[in-house]
């Protein structure tokens, strides 16, 4: 045997060895079927930097975080991790994992500064056509997400943007140049990701742009948070309506592909064994979820939704109706965590944990005890059977319809003070990763029908309102050189991917 040979061999032995001795879940590549898409997740204002190159404009992201006090650690994604330059080396990460897939966002702002308004950039074209390129010369599937919250700022400024009907007839636009540029070799588009979290941040709570809200919420400059949010949603639904008739009609029988949308999907425990609160984690979930789906997939608001919300739910018309029907071809789920959910709907809420209007408060404890490790984002715990049940819930609530878990992933708190080899030696992160996807095998047995996963995310990136002091990345990003270095997590995909069997031992529930 070759000196390299015996050198690694001894290292791929350690390192079995020491993640053997902290994870408590079986898994095995095998358990998942050989077309399983597994691949890390991204987003462009994130990862790509590069905020006014390449003729793009200002998107709503850039202007709210040069805004003071709006991040955490008062950064913004101006360089991020400079993907937009650094593309190939993070390909050759990817490819290094292993994996069969990459989903990443596209920045509507680099493909059409001013939307519809405004000529198409062809340097914005160009760079997502070099990425997808090359990601399929490495044998990698691009799952193009096309709205991952940034849209151009030129959109909020003329008109409102998702409050006002007009965002439609842009957004078709934007998805229509989309497929005519990249749609011969993108064969998984999401519509939106997550827009759940981008119309309750921005339109009731007002944390996120366009920084809408009204009392009990405050530092909000304009807003109405009984209306807007619901309006809002509206125009994400019928824009999605749009951009997938246009797929069907035009696209999707030449390019063979599939559209559909990504939900941020918690697991919700009713807090007592009794029935008011087993009713508020049904509410909590269809607040959530169905609030976003049931539309598209039944034609109406959940009915949860509108025995509370009565006349404040807008009116889908019979045209609207129409544009629905059959507009998903699969469910993304984004899920971190589980909740407990109390019913609060004969007392009094409090708004800042309650979810909206569905009368529901959401913790992670009961009794002073958490209702599993927690991790460093607020409200995240560990919880790997809330898998299962998110899953199944989706299964149950929307006929099967194909799944992918398209964002799943562990935080560790971020300052200058912690040394580099504590983020590198993130044991923590694979227990999670591990114990989470075996979660997905259980509810696959129960025929669930779940076709890929992505961690979330590749590298360290800029983390939205807690700017670079959240690290999710398999890869550690040094933010002063933007140098990457692979985390033990990274190590273990990989042993993972290729086959190898990590543990023996009973999965812990």
């Amino acid at each position: 045997m070759k000196m390299k040979q015996k050198v690694f061999l001894v290292v791929s032995l350690g390192f079995l060895q020491l993640i053997s001795s902290v994870i408590s879940c079986s898994l095995d590549r095998t358990q998942f079927p050989p077309s399983f898409l597994f691949g890390t997740a991204t987003s462009s204002y994130q990862i790509e930097g590069a905020y006014l190159a390449g003729n793009k404009s200002l998107s709503n992201w850039d202007v709210f975080t040069h805004l003071p006090g709006k991040i955490r650690d008062g950064s913004t994604g101006d360089v991020a991790d400079d993907h937009y330059h650094r593309y190939m080396e993070d390909l050759e990460l990817m490819h290094s994992l292993g994996v069969n897939s990459y989903r990443f966002s596209i920045s509507w702002s680099r493909i059409l500064p001013k939307g519809r308004f405004g000529e198409v950039n062809s340097v914005g074209i160009e760079f997502y056509n070099k990425l997808i390129d090359a990601l399929l010369l490495k044998g990698i599937q691009p799952f193009v997400t096309l709205n991952h919250y940034d849209i151009p700022q030129e959109l909020e400024d003329r008109y409102g943007s998702w409050l006002s009907s007009q965002i439609q007839e842009d957004y078709g636009y934007f998805a229509e140049v989309c497929f005519k540029a990249f749609g011969d070799r993108v064969k998984y588009w999401s519509t939106f990701n997550e827009p759940n979290v981008m119309v309750k941040n921005g339109y009731l709570c007002g944390t996120y742009p366009p920084n809408h809200c009204s009392s009990p919420e405050g530092g909000c400059r304009s807003g109405d948070s009984a209306i807007e949010p619901y309006l809002a949603t509206h125009n994400v639904i019928l824009s999605h309506a749009t951009a997938a008739t246009i797929y069907r009609k035009s696209y999707q029988v030449n390019q063979s592909g599939m559209i559909g949308m990504v939900m941020s999907s918690a697991w919700y425990v009713p807090f007592r064994n009794i029935p008011t609160d087993r009713s508020a984690a049904q509410r909590a979930l269809a607040f959530d979820n169905a609030w976003f789906l049931d539309p598209i997939v039944y034609g109406d608001y959940p009915p949860e939704m509108r025995q509370i919300l009565g006349s404040r739910l807008p009116i889908f018309s019979l045209n609207d109706k129409e544009k629905l029907k059959s507009k998903l071809d699969f469910i993304g789920i984004n899920h971190y965590t589980t909740l407990y959910a109390r019913d609060c709907m004969f007392s009094q809420c409090n708004f800042s944990t309650s979810q909206g209007d569905s009368f529901v408060q959401t913790i992670g404890e009961r009794d002073g005890i958490p209702i599993g490790d927690p991790t460093a984002m607020p409200d995240f715990y560990v919880v790997p059977y809330g898998m299962e049940k998110i899953i199944m819930y989706f299964k149950e609530r929307y006929n099967n319809t194909p799944m992918f878990i398209t964002e799943n992933g562990y935080s560790q708190a971020s300052n200058e003070d912690v040394p580099v080899k504590d983020f590198l030696n993130d044991t923590a992160r694979i227990e999670y990763l591990t114990c989470y996807l075996a979660s997905i095998t259980i509810a696959m047995r129960q025929h669930a029908d779940v076709r890929g996963y992505f961690i979330w995310s590749l590298l360290d990136n800029f983390e939205w309102l807690y700017g670079y002091t959240m690290r999710f990345g398999l890869h550690h990003v040094d933010f002063n050189t933007l140098k990457r270095t692979p985390k033990l997590s990274a190590f273990w995909y990989k042993q993972f991917l290729d086959g190898v069997k990590i543990l023996k031992q009973k999965a812990s529930q």
